[in-house]
Order: structure tokens, then C-alpha cells, then sequence
């Protein structure tokens, strides 16, 4: 399902936004300007919104350090639904990401730029011991794919610029919109940003 399927399921084009936002990445929190700086959407939108997603049950409100933070109710009757079919609408699934992915050595695969409709640096932030020639290799087998802006990594360097705070890395890493396609260092990641 592609995303003007959704906005056509969906009245309001920041709705769209707020779901992809909230069932793409269910552990994060978010406050209001955040979400309006994240989605370049204004804020009369982003709260109308926001509070017909609490009224319905979708996402739950708190406060705390005197602002409010939103984030998406798991225990929702249709949350597994929703996510699935706003996870079916995200490029992650084409068959350039899923021959990525079978790369050996690859440790870290993030989804940005073109395939989350960003305005990311890179399109890929790919992180292992992999050749270039072996990604070059992939993203060449499909036409669409020659653009593709990739970063690699060795997994120790990535580690490393994660703990100092890099803000490349962190760019790429802290968008919600960006998507992890694959993931062997989950807990090293943790423990970097400590």
C-alpha cells in the first residue's frame, strides 16, 4: 500500500504523518514541536490531530519536564494492523533492500533519504565488514537504484562516532522517519549512546 493510498484511507495528509511517525517507531515519545519540525507540518495541524489520535485511543499523552509527550498506545485494538499496513507501505521490502540485506558480514541497515522520503544526506547508512563493490554491485542491478547515496561503516568505527555523539550519525540514526531494515548490534548501539 503506497502512501497516497493512505492519504486517500486517511483524510488529512498530517495524520498520515503522525501515523507513519508513531506505528513505525512505537517506543518513541514525542512532544508537539518536535513533531512539527520532524514532519514540516504546522502546529495547529500536528496538535488537531494529535488529539483526535488520544480521543480514539491510538496514542497516549504524559507530561513531563513541563511538556507534553505523545506516544503510541500498543495495547490499541487495531495497533498491529495499522503498523503492518503502514509498514507494507514503506520501500523496505523492495528487492534492492532484501538483496542488501542477505550481504554476509552486514551488521546495521538503515533505510533514509529516498526510500523514507527524507531530505537525509544518504539513502542507505549500511554498517559490517562489506565491500563496496559488493553494495555497488546490488544497487546496480536496478535502474532506480544508480542515485542511491550510501554510507559504510565498519561496525567498530560506527560504534565509536555513535558514542562520541557524531552528528552525521545521529542525523541519520535519530530521524523517526528513517527505517532500520536490519539490525545485529542493537545492544552495542545502547551501550555506545550512554
Amino acid at each position: 500500500m503506497n502512501q497516497e493510498v493512505l492519504k486517500a484511507l486517511f483524510s488529512s495528509q498530517t495524520r498520515v504523518k503522525l501515523l507513519s511517525v508513531f506505528l513505525l517507531h512505537p517506543e518513541e515519545e514525542y512532544f508537539i514541536r518536535q513533531l512539527t519540525r520532524i514532519l514540516n507540518e504546522q502546529i495547529n495541524s500536528i496538535r488537531r490531530e494529535l488529539e483526535n489520535l488520544r480521543r480514539i485511543g491510538l496514542v497516549k499523552a504524559r507530561h513531563k519536564n513541563r511538556k507534553k509527550y505523545y506516544k503510541v498506545d500498543t495495547e490499541f485494538p487495531i495497533y498491529q494492523d495499522l503498523r503492518n499496513m503502514f509498514s507494507r507501505g514503506v520501500s523496505r521490502e523492495n528487492a534492492t533492500v532484501t538483496a542488501l540485506k542477505k550481504l554476509s558480514a552486514l551488521d546495521f541497515l538503515l533505510l533514509a533519504g529516498s526510500f523514507a522520503s527524507t531530505e537525509s544526506k544518504v539513502d542507505l547508512l549500511v554498517v559490517g565488514n562489506v565491500k563496496k563493490e559488493s553494495i555497488e554491485l546490488v544497487l546496480n542491478q536496478d535502474p532506480a537504484m544508480k542515485h542511491v547515496r550510501y554510507s559504510l561503516f565498519s561496525k567498530a568505527d560506527f560504534l565509536y562516532r555513535l558514542s562520541l555523539k557524531d552528528r552525521f550519525i545521529l542525523e541519520i540514526v535519530d530521524d523517526p522517519r528513517h527505517m532500520i531494515a536490519l539490525t545485529h548490534i542493537q545492544k552495542e548501539m545502547e551501550e555506545a549512546r550512554k
